[in-house]
């Protein structure tokens, strides 16, 4: 494992973690997946993110092992454990943005960026801070779709559970979240930087 992908790997964790904690749990604008089911869970139980993120991350995990391999688990460790560690330092102080509440358009537009962005560094670190992300690189990896449409299909399900407690213009938005960050997620994970042209001796 190299460090400066964990570097990464805990780098896209902590911006994650920030945009869940500041955006969606607080504006009503869910996302898909793990990270939405935990805010479900957060909001008919009261049980923290920071606790169901790790656990239903350990379950959804073990699917990706021997398609990934053991390099992805090692940074899959790092992202995860970065995300919770993260959360429960967010939840120390007040939310930065409480007014979003009243602006769902643009929570779902701020969220998108926070976890396009978040999650795409790790994936692109090689590791998956949630289990909906190693569940999504494992269906890319075996259909060789793009992973936004791997990530497509399974936040649409967790979509369609948050019907329980979301109004149909926050699901609206909720599903504006999800399209716009699955499209951030492939981007930053496919993104090359351009290569340095050889500066030529002075003879």
């Amino acid at each position: 494992m190299k460090p400066k992908k964990c570097l990464l790997a805990l780098l896209g964790s902590a911006i994650l973690a920030f945009g869940l904690y500041n955006v969606h749990a607080l504006s009503g604008v869910t996302e898909g997946g793990v990270l939405g089911m935990t805010l479900l869970l957060h909001h008919w139980f009261g049980i923290s993110p920071a606790v169901t993120g790790l656990v239903l991350n350990a379950v959804c995990y073990w699917m990706g092992w021997r398609l990934l391999g053991k390099e992805f688990i090692g940074y899959s460790i790092i992202a995860g454990g970065g995300f919770s560690l993260f959360y429960a330092l967010f939840e120390q102080f007040d939310p930065i943005w409480p007014q979003l509440a009243q602006y769902p358009l643009l929570a779902a537009v701020l969220g998108a960026l926070f976890v396009g962005i978040g999650v795409g560094l790790s994936v692109r670190a090689g590791g998956a801070p949630g289990g909906d992300d190693a569940l999504a690189m494992s269906m890319s990896a075996v259909t060789h779709w793009n992973i936004q449409w791997a990530y497509l299909i399974t936040d649409l399900v967790v979509l369609g559970l948050s019907v329980s407690y979301i109004d149909l213009k926050r699901l609206a938005c909720s599903l504006l979240t999800v399209l716009l960050s699955g499209q951030i997620i492939g981007f930053v994970q496919r993104f090359k930087s351009p290569e340095k042209k050889a500066v030529p001796e002075n003879t």
